[in-house]
Parts: structure tokens; C-alpha cells; sequence
């Protein structure tokens, strides 16, 4: 490896910092990736498409979240051993994960075209949008093992101490995305369809090059075919510290699942100003989410050499810079929000709906700088399980019923439906704190 962090010595916060910029860009050019489908075809096709677009991808993206979050687990396992000082456990750990992530590939390949209409089905998918809703899960869906790919390069990478290399990945993907747009949908006119052909295709370009980059790059570490095998031991210690992450962020992601059926139902305007909203809020919690990664390999690291006392000083760290950032966010998109739904719309109907759904978003971007980076934090330290629990308590135990409740109350407000967000932030919130007195105690420490 060309550049491999190690967080363990020396200074905190310009290292965490170097690290987790080029996180955020990555993070802002994968955000920016989905959002060119939805700008674009917002600019040049009709409000169903801009559902169907909408929809789809919030679909594929909790899929993706799904993998990326099992991902996780080689991530946290990779930063421990550098951690450990034992890299050259390295080779048989990424040889093991990919042969797990490509058979998890294989069968999402088949198995999401199959059912993408009953999946835009239980969407609610207005009856003008559900065919291209479906279309545009049946195309995703076939390239999924593309997508889980990509992901898995990123993973590998940053759990390495390696964010410049993921960063590369996106970009790549991302031009080869705002491209296929242009022509697919811009010029073809393909509305939908192009849309999804253009995300499958940039994301295969970019895992070609960026295979062709890394076979370059001198690994700390042997990597060969004979590494590619199903060591059950790994893989065990993959899925440990993987699949509370991916079934809590399932879950979660299957919360706002719920809340955009429920906002399906009320009708094809209120579905784009959400899909739009949503479009916007990937860019305003970029900052949050990056030192979530961020902390996941600086913890990683400092657990395995034993430096606990260091990463708590990272949390803190990264919770304070990133409030900085959440207040800036909280006021642009609170004042500002009709600007910001506008880049992505042209309908003026579409972008007061969006406006009114994003300031109860802004709410929660002063909350989200504290929850992504105890998040960060707890995956670090093996706490996967707490965080599985506490976000499938704040989904649904506070943003189901309150999304629904607030759809039941008259006059409907996508404001009022949006509040669920931050209403569940606050209670996992206080869940993060209670865990960290906890393990405080638990370590011998105030």
C-alpha cells in the first residue's frame, strides 16, 4: 500500500482529518452520483419519472447500504490487525470476503428482477410511476453485482488506513454516471430506463479501472488466487462484526421505506418533493457521515493496539468539528430549502414540497453531528450489536409510528411527516450516551 495510515501515535486530529476529507469527497461524489440521475431527469423528463427515479433508488440504496454495511465488517476486521501490527493477515482476510460477497451477488442478481414488481408494489408507487418504478429496480438489479463491487473496494481500502484509493473509485464512477446521463436521458430521451442503465454501467467502468489502478499499487501484504477461499473462520469474524451494522441500517433503511409508501400515498406530488428532499439531505449529513467512517478505522486501529483512551479523544474530536458543520447545514436548509430543491427540479409545486419536507430534516442535522460519530465509534469497538439495537429502536419505535401518525393528522404537512427524523435521533441519542457512561464505568474511567 502506497499510503496506509496508522492512527495509533502521534497527533489526532490532522490525521483523522487528512483521512476523513477525502471520505467526504468520496461521500459528496457518491451523493452527487445519485442525485445527477434525479437532477437530470428532473430537467428533462416528466414528475412520474422523477417519482419512479425517486423510488428506485431509495429501494437500491437500502440494498446497497445492505452490502456496504457487511462490508463493515471487513472494514473493522482489516483495522484491527494493522491495529495488532499482524497486516499480513491481511491477504486471507479480503481473499475469504470476496468470495462471500460475490456469492451474496449472485443471488441478489437474480433475485431482485424477479420481484421488482412486487417491491414497487409495496412501495405504493403511484399508478402513474409504477412501471417505471419496476423498470428501474430490474435494471439496478441486474447490475447489483457490479455495485456490491464497488463497495467492496472502498471497504477493503479504508480499512487499510486507505481513503484515497475509494475516493478514486467514486469519481470515476461518478463521471462516467453525469455521461451516461447526458446521453441517455438528456439526448435519447430515455427517461427512467436510461437513468438505471447509466448507474449500472458508470459503476462497472469504475470497478475495471480501479482494478486495473490497484493491481498496481504494493499491498502490505500477499494477496493471491489461492487466498480466494471459504475460510469459515474469517468469514464468521466478518459476518460477528458485520451484520449487526447491516441489519440495523436494513431495518433503518426499511423505515424510510415506510415513510416514502406512506408519502406515496398521498399522492405523485408529494412523492417527488420527497424524493427530491432526499436527494438533498445525502449532500447536507455528507460531513457527519464521513467521520462515521472515519471513526470506524480510527477506533479500529487504536482498539486493536490497546489505545482506548485515544480514541475517545477522537470522538470527541470529530463530534466537535462536525457540529460546525451540522449548524451551517441546519440553517441552509431550514432558510434556504426551496434553493436547494430547485437544483434538482423545475417544477415549482414539486420544490415547495420538497422545501417543506427538508426543515424538519435541518432539525436533525444538528443531532446527526453527536449520532454518526458514536456510530463511528461503537463500530470501532466491537459494539456492533448496541448499535444494531439502538437504530432498530429509533426507527421503529419513533420514525414509523410518528410518520404515520403525522400522515393521519389534518392538514397533512411533509414538515410534520419529517419530524420522525429527528424525534428518532434524540432517542438514540440519549441511547449513545447511556452506552458511553456505561463503558466508561465498565473500563475503570469517569
Amino acid at each position: 500500500m502506497e499510503r496506509q495510515t496508522d492512527f495509533t501515535t502521534g497527533k489526532i486530529v490532522a490525521p483523522l482529518l487528512k483521512f476523513a476529507i477525502p471520505v467526504l469527497i468520496a461521500l459528496f461524489l457518491q451523493s452527487l452520483y445519485g442525485a445527477v440521475d434525479l437532477l437530470i431527469v428532473g430537467q428533462f423528463s416528466e414528475a412520474s419519472d422523477v417519482s419512479a427515479v425517486s423510488t428506485g433508488s431509495q429501494i437500491m440504496m437500502t440494498i446497497t447500504n445492505l452490502i456496504a454495511s457487511l462490508c463493515m465488517g471487513m472494514t473493522i476486521f482489516l483495522g484491527q490487525k494493522i491495529g495488532e501490527k499482524k497486516a499480513d493477515e491481511g491477504g486471507r482476510i479480503i481473499g475469504s470476503g470476496l468470495v462471500m460477497f460475490m456469492s451474496v451477488g449472485l443471488a441478489l442478481t437474480i433475485s431482485i428482477p424477479f420481484f421488482s414488481k412486487n417491491l414497487a408494489a409495496i412501495m405504493h408507487a403511484p399508478t402513474e410511476a409504477f412501471d417505471l418504478t419496476s423498470a428501474y429496480i430490474k435494471i439496478c438489479g441486474t447490475g447489483i453485482i457490479v455495485i456490491i463491487a464497488y463497495n467492496l473496494i472502498g471497504g477493503i481500502f479504508r480499512g487499510l488506513g486507505d481513503s484515497n484509493t475509494p475516493l478514486v473509485t467514486v469519481l470515476i464512477a461518478c463521471i462516467f454516471n453525469i455521461i451516461g446521463d447526458l446521453v441517455l436521458v438528456a439526448v435519447f430521451n430515455m427517461g427512467t430506463k436510461g437513468a438505471a442503465i447509466a448507474t449500472v454501467l458508470a459503476q462497472l467502468v469504475s470497478v475495471l479501472i480501479s482494478l486495473l489502478l490497484i493491481s498496481k499499487k504494493k499491498l502490505p501484504f500477499e494477496f493471491n488466487l489461492k487466498m480466494l477461499r471459504w475460510d469459515r473462520k474469517i468469514i464468521g469474524k466478518i459476518l460477528f462484526l458485520g451484520t449487526p451494522i447491516a441489519v440495523q441500517d436494513l431495518l433503518v433503511g426499511i423505515s424510510f421505506l415506510v415513510i416514502l409508501a406512506i408519502v406515496n400515498a398521498l399522492g405523485l406530488t408529494a412523492s417527488a418533493g420527497v424524493g427530491v428532499a432526499e436527494k438533498v439531505c445525502a449532500f447536507i449529513m455528507l460531513v457527519p457521515a464521513a467521520f462515521m467512517q472515519s471513526m470506524s478505522a480510527f477506533v479500529a486501529q487504536n482498539r486493536g493496539a490497546g489505545r482506548i483512551d485515544r480514541a475517545i479523544k477522537g470522538l470527541k474530536s470529530a463530534v466537535a468539528i462536525s457540529f460546525i458543520f451540522g449548524f451551517t447545514m441546519f440553517y441552509t436548509a431550514f432558510f434556504h430549502g426551496d434553493l436547494l430543491a430547485g437544483i434538482f427540479s423545475n417544477d415549482e409545486v414539486v420544490i415547495l414540497a420538497a422545501a417543506d419536507y427538508l426543515k424538519a430534516y435541518a432539525i436533525d442535522c444538528l443531532l446527526t453531528c453527536f449520532l454518526f460519530c458514536f456510530v463511528g465509534f461503537y463500530n470501532g469497538m466491537e459494539y456492533t450489536r448496541f448499535v444494531m439495537v439502538q437504530g432498530i429502536i429509533g426507527a421503529f419505535a419513533v420514525r414509523v409510528p410518528v410518520s404515520f401518525i403525522m400522515s393521519r393528522w389534518e392538514p397533512v404537512s411533509l414538515f410534520h411527516i419529517g419530524l420522525a427524523t429527528p424525534c428518532s435521533t434524540m432517542l438514540q441519542i440519549t441511547l449513545c450516551f447511556g452506552c458511553y457512561f456505561y463503558m466508561m464505568r465498565k473500563l475503570g474511567r469517569k
